[in-house]
């Protein structure tokens, strides 16, 4: 099975060879989508990736669909999304994409909280929890964890996704368009092991308050 790994990264040059060498060792074809970086992030990448460049920042959401359209143009079987800054575990890629074979299913969506979120502030576990009601309130999908950028997907799943949430909010634009395809989907268990420098490049309160305004925004122009 041809199995691509995608990962949007923007000014990651302090990590991005270890992220990026951990998951290649294991045999995956990795492509990352470097979004503007200003610094060495794609030649650090390189060794180990395809790399395609953005030349100004987008944002992730449009790093990850130039990503996945690239993996499908050469010809992934699955796709998985995979975080720049060091949180996901490489060993975890196995398991989800062992259940999108072994449920039937066209998605699997990574859940902290049905495995372990290391050293995760208590401010943070509330504004997730806060993000999976609202998700589960606007989408009908039953999840545990609907922030998490670990997901696998078949080749079916992925050509149902598209990204027009150009920022942070396409965690949640993705989740709507899993729950309107009607494609089987499943949880796995996964590991997010939070560091000093994940957590300053992550997503404040202030950005939830702007997710929800474009998600509403989104759904105001339809």
């Amino acid at each position: 099975m041809s199995v691509w790994v995608v990962i949007a990264a923007f000014n990651e040059a302090r990590v991005i060879a270890d992220v990026v060498a951990g998951v290649a060792r294991l045999g995956y074809q990795v492509v990352v989508v470097d979004d503007g970086s200003t610094d060495e992030t794609v030649q650090r990448a390189a060794p180990w990736a395809h790399t395609v460049r953005h030349p100004v920042n987008l944002g992730q959401g449009a790093a990850l669909q130039t990503g996945i359209d690239f993996a499908l143009q050469q010809g992934a079987e699955v796709i998985v999304t995979f975080d720049a800054d060091g949180q996901h575990r490489a060993a975890d890629i196995e398991p989800l994409v062992a259940a999108l074979r072994e449920q039937a299913a066209d998605f699997a969506l990574g859940s902290r909280f049905l495995g372990r979120a290391i050293a995760i502030s208590t401010s943070r576990r509330l504004l997730l929890r806060a993000a999976t009601l609202f998700t589960q309130l606007t989408t009908g999908l039953r999840l545990t964890d609907t922030h998490n950028g670990l997901r696998a997907m078949t080749r079916l799943g992925a050509t149902r996704i598209r990204l027009r949430q150009n920022r942070m909010a396409h965690a949640s634009e993705i989740l709507a368009q899993i729950a309107a395809s009607r494609l089987p989907y499943v949880e796995v268990p996964v590991r997010i092991e939070y560091t000093a420098y994940s957590v300053a490049k992550g997503q404040r309160l202030g950005d939830a308050f702007t997710i929800l305004l474009d998600l509403f925004a989104r759904r105001l122009t339809r």
